[in-house]
Parts: structure tokens; C-alpha cells; sequence
């Protein structure tokens, strides 16, 4: 994989709403207000000649992006595909009473990395893993009884597919336990502005080499 530095480069950022951030609204569009935009405007002050598309949908899980894979990401055919997804996939099974399974998790998103690789413009892959630091003790159960299988999903993903990972959870953890959860979260899973601007320059140093 090659640092991304070349006009025409077409970066595709895909998840949930970490990703989303408020990009289908009329006052964020296109990009939202979180770290796609921030990564964005990187690319242009460093006149790179990226172009960035935001595909993030709030709520979504892995099987939502399977669902919309052909639209929102085949059919853009990018040459860098980043994607984030994995934290609804755990939340629901909490707060609907609606999990996903590791095994079904695995199976969909190793479905649409298949699809993205066989495409012939993809250059570069890029899996941010789910995150979450508990801010409620229902919530310091969700990494030990569902999330750190599908972190582990992930990474498994990241090698099987030559892809660039970055490793999300361990990050917010070590920046919180420095600088204060909440001023990274709003709530243990979305960013405020500090954590986007953490996730954005996580990015962009990875994409540099």
C-alpha cells in the first residue's frame, strides 16, 4: 500500500455514526462535522488532490453496510476504502436485546472486503476497529461479553486481507486514561471534538506512510 499523496486518489470513509456525523444534514453535508471532515481538510491543506466521500449512516451495523454495499461503496469505486463498524453490532444486543454474533459479523464484513478487493480500483484498505471506554458500569461488561470478539474479528479481517489496521480501542483507551474520558466521548462511544480530532490525526499519520 502506497502513502496516499497522488491526484485522483478517491478516499471512501464508511461506518456508522462515528462516521455519519451528521453528514445527511443540510448544514454538514457532505462530509459531517466529525473526522472526515478534519481528514478532508488535511488533504487539501496538504494539496494531495483527494478527493473524500463520506458513506456513514447512523445505527448502522455490518449487516447494513452488506446490505448497501453495491451503492454506497462499489459503485464509487474508491481507491482507498476506509471502514469503521462493529460498535452497534455489540450496543444492540444491550439495548434491544438484538446481538450479532461473532460468527455472523465475521461472515458479513469478510462478505464486503471480498467485494471491495475484487474491484480493480482499490488500492488501499484501511479497518479502524470498534471502540468504547465504559462510562457506566453496564457498559464495562460490553467489552469482556461482546465487543472484544468482534475486535478480534476485525484484526483477524486486517491480516486476511493486507489491510492497514488501526487499532481504535487501544488508542482511546491510552488517550482517556491520559487527557479524561469525556473529553475524548460524549458518552463512551461518540466522539466530541477532541476525539475526532484524535481519530482524524490517527488516520492521516497512518495514511502518510
Amino acid at each position: 500500500m502506497h502513502p496516499i499523496s497522488e491526484d485522483g486518489t478517491v478516499a471512501l470513509f464508511i461506518g456508522d455514526s462515528i462516521t455519519d456525523y451528521y453528514r445527511r444534514t443540510s448544514e454538514y453535508a457532505p462530509l459531517g462535522s466529525g473526522f472526515v471532515r478534519r481528514i478532508a481538510e488535511r488533504a487539501r491543506d496538504a494539496g494531495t488532490g483527494m478527493t473524500v466521500v463520506n458513506r456513514g449512516i447512523a445505527g448502522n451495523r455490518v449487516r447494513d453496510l452488506r446490505r448497501r454495499w453495491t451503492e454506497d461503496c462499489l459503485s464509487i469505486a474508491p481507491s482507498v476504502l476506509t471502514v469503521l463498524i462493529g460498535i452497534n453490532d455489540t450496543a444492540r444486543r444491550y439495548d434491544e436485546a438484538d446481538p450479532t454474533s461473532a460468527a455472523d459479523f465475521k461472515a458479513d464484513y469478510a462478505s464486503i472486503l471480498d467485494q471491495a478487493q475484487r474491484a480493480s480500483a482499490l488500492d488501499r484498505l484501511v479497518l479502524m476497529e470498534p471502540f468504547l471506554v465504559p462510562f457506566t458500569a453496564d457498559q464495562a461488561r460490553w467489552h469482556e461479553e461482546d465487543l472484544d470478539e468482534k475486535i478480534a474479528v476485525v484484526r483477524d479481517l486486517a491480516s486476511r486481507f493486507d489491510a492497514e489496521l488501526i487499532p481504535l480501542d487501544a488508542i482511546f483507551a491510552q488517550a482517556a486514561a491520559s487527557q479524561g474520558a469525556r473529553t475524548l466521548l460524549a458518552d463512551g462511544i461518540h466522539p466530541t471534538g477532541a476525539g475526532n480530532e484524535l481519530l482524524a490525526h490517527t488516520w492521516w499519520e497512518a495514511a502518510k506512510h
